[in-house]
């Protein structure tokens, strides 16, 4: 029954039934008419609220997100400034600043842009990067990557002048041989052109350790080749430093089409083949489980999932495998090119959509967040 009908309703049932009656005064019919609309106000409060409540009363959820705060407190994790590593791509050319055609506002840099570049965002509250070295000069890549740990190369020299200039910016560095291999796998190839996987973990060990002495507060291999936790882990060890280098596993990393942006950034696609052999297929839930235990279990202190949005039950899988760890997701460059794309397109707008992308990502699981979107959260945090 609608309100005005209740009001109807009510007002013919309580009029005057004797026709003789005599007529009120003005005052006293507005006075009556008054009265009969609070009655009927409150007979269809009263109807409603018994139709509300005829269920649970924990039906009514209006109330705890009417409010932005309101809404705010109902997510699980809030994001912060302090979640955020922002990837850079480091250059061995010192004055190099080139724009990444299919990475929206996404530099490669050399060390000699990279204070100027920084220090805003350092001052808005950036407190991590994760460094990618890109060689760019002729002749040094070879088969074996032997330029990736060069103490005169970009990632040391970056390591080196960050601890310098920015002390209390946390430095996360990506320990993988692709970028420096000529044949663009994360490893030592055998004749046949498969993966060594002894040899490349050896190496890769060796790598990861020459990082954490030059000052890198984090290392982060991405390789997926088994055991390299454990062979990183025991380096550290024998090195004594292992009490203050984190150690970042890249546990359930899949093979897909969403790396291209990354690729073009860091020269690092393979001469030939795939990484199908090494890296997670898709559909292999069981097997990035499995691949998150074994890391946990060879010593990594932070499990990392990549890609993150296509794979937020496998962020979720993480947090309940690893309880006690902080768990990482890399939101990828194909992610976030699609995201620019879709925005351009007019099909949403890019800021509410990265807040949504993320939140979803954080709402699975993950506590820490790589994201090309960091220089912009930095702004929008702050508003």
């Amino acid at each position: 029954m609608s309100f005005s009908s209740l009001v109807q309703d009510i007002t013919i049932r309580d009029a005057p039934r004797r026709r003789g009656e005599a007529s009120i005064s003005t005052i006293d019919d507005r006075a009556s008419r008054t009265s009969h609309i609070s009655r009927a106000m409150s007979y269809a409060s009263t109807a409603a609220t018994s139709v509300s409540v005829s269920g649970d009363i924990s039906s009514q959820l209006h109330a705890g997100y009417c409010h932005p705060l309101a809404r705010s407190w109902q997510a699980e994790r809030q994001l912060t400034k302090s979640m955020l590593i922002y990837p850079l791509f480091i250059s061995d050319q010192d004055d190099e600043e080139v724009l990444i055609p299919s990475l929206p506002n996404q530099y490669r840099r050399g060390v000699n842009k990279l204070i100027t570049f920084l220090e805003p965002l350092v001052h808005k509250g950036l407190r991590s990067v994760v460094l990618f070295g890109v060689p760019m000069r002729p002749g040094t890549k070879d088969a074996l990557g032997t330029a990736a740990d060069d103490p005169e190369g970009p990632v040391i020299r970056s390591i080196q002048l960050l601890r310098q200039r920015f002390p209390h910016l946390y430095i996360v560095v990506d320990v993988c041989l692709c970028e420096y291999t000529s044949h663009g796998h994360c490893g030592i190839l055998r004749d046949d052109g498969s993966l060594n996987n002894q040899l490349s973990v050896d190496r890769i060990s060796d790598v990861a350790v020459a990082y954490a002495r030059a000052g890198a507060h984090c290392v982060a291999p991405s390789d997926m080749n088994d055991g390299r936790i454990r062979a990183i882990k025991l380096k550290l060890i024998e090195e004594g430093i292992v009490h203050n280098v984190t150690l970042m596993s890249y546990a359930a990393k899949f093979s897909g089409c969403l790396y291209g942006p990354f690729r073009d950034a860091a020269g690092s696609a393979p001469s030939f083949g795939d990484r199908k052999c090494y890296q997670l297929p898709p559909g292999g839930r069981g097997l990035a489980r499995r691949a998150i235990v074994r890391d946990i279990n060879e010593g990594a202190d932070i499990i990392m999932v990549k890609p993150a949005s296509q794979y937020l039950d496998i962020i979720s899988d993480a947090k309940d495998l690893g309880k006690d760890l902080p768990v990482a997701a890399y939101q990828v460059s194909g992610e976030f090119a699609m995201i620019h794309a879709a925005a351009k397109a007019g099909v949403f707008d890019l800021k509410a959509m990265a807040f949504e992308s993320t939140e979803g990502i954080l709402r699975a699981g993950a506590t820490i967040v790589i994201s090309y979107f960091t220089p912009e959260f930095l702004d929008w945090l702050s508003d």
